[in-house]
């Protein structure tokens, strides 16, 4: 028995789940692990196995937790903890993630991003926690992804003066156009992330998973992560009833916040074009190549708006298209 596997047995040792069967379940893009424990009366509860020595870090996921909780929106309960060394027993929101309900059940479509996007006006108007700022350097940095990992990917070079005269620029776009009040922000607020929970009320029926990274940012935020998914395609209609949904109930100002809507979802994007191509390359996760040729969609459509202007050319011109040849050079 390896030592991290006594560690987890002395953890469930402590718990009234020692004995019960355990099933692996899907994980993320992270080191975190997960498994299903099941007891004699089919009762389940869900084990995260986040190693510290791996970098992971369960104390926002049980800070964070816990506040969503305090708010009435269903993130999962913390059954057990030993987060010194990176275990948690989490209560079990079930299987029925959006993007899988969705795949069954293509009429509930519509009303399972209502939900969502009532839970996000529910939760910005909740009094703030205390959470690090998701700033306009740390935005434009993040940005810079798709220049240090897909474009020097693909070419085979970096440009450390190309990304910084971008970051730079990108910087005073993201300080003009994304102001107000933070708000936070879970920042993979997506269909596969969330759970379809009808037999609870109101903003409860969306379970919530992927939160221990939420920092201070715009509102605008988690609603682009979840109409610009990188995993799925959100009809076009879905995308602009959502967003005119979340204005009218969050009395938010309109070209406003279409304006920072747009521009987070060019940095979202880039962002994440970056992350999929250091997962394959850097860590041997090829399938998420698969997914690049969206998010560029999503973030080529992004560039059309005014407020993009002072960067739309530099990054058309710097960033290679993702053509199948130069998909290839992403795949380990």
């Amino acid at each position: 028995m390896s030592e991290r596997n006594a560690l987890c047995e002395s953890f469930l040792s402590q718990t009234p789940c020692a004995t019960w069967q355990r099933g692996p379940l899907a994980g993320d893009a992270s080191n975190r692990r997960y498994e299903r424990l099941t007891g004699s009366e089919s009762q389940t509860v869900v084990l995260m196995d986040a190693p510290p020595e791996k970098g992971e870090d369960v104390r926002p996921f049980v800070r964070i937790a816990g506040y969503l909780r305090a708010q009435g929106l269903s993130a999962p309960e913390i059954l057990a903890q030993d987060c010194e060394n990176g275990f948690l027993l989490l209560e079990d929101l079930g299987d029925d993630l959006y993007a899988r309900i969705i795949e069954r059940e293509p009429a509930l479509e519509k009303e399972l991003y209502e939900a969502a996007t009532d839970a996000l006006v529910a939760l910005h108007q909740a009094p703030m926690p205390e959470l690090v700022p998701y700033g306009p350097r740390l935005m434009a940095e993040m940005a810079g992804l798709a220049f240090s990992k897909y474009r020097a990917g693909i070419l085979g070079q970096v440009d450390p003066d190309l990304q910084a005269r971008f970051e730079d620029q990108f910087e005073d776009i993201l300080r003009e156009t994304v102001k107000g009040d933070p708000v936070l922000v879970q920042r993979d607020y997506h269909a596969e992330n969330l759970l379809w929970l009808p037999d609870r009320d109101g903003v409860a029926r969306v379970g919530l998973l992927d939160f221990q990274d939420a920092r201070a940012g715009h509102p605008a935020y988690d609603l682009v992560s979840l109409l610009q998914d990188a995993r799925r395609d959100v009809p076009a209609g879905i995308e602009m009833q959502m967003i005119s949904r979340y204005i009218a109930a969050a009395g938010a100002d309109k070209s406003g916040f279409r304006t920072a809507y747009t521009v987070l979802g060019v940095q979202r994007n880039l962002r994440i074009l970056g992350v999929f191509a250091r997962l394959s390359l850097d860590y041997g996760k090829p399938h998420y190549v698969d997914l690049i040729p969206r998010v560029w969609d999503h973030f080529i459509r992004g560039l059309d708006h005014p407020a993009l202007a002072p960067v739309a050319g530099l990054l058309r011109d710097s960033l290679p298209v993702p053509k199948p040849e130069n998909l290839e050079k992403l795949r380990p």
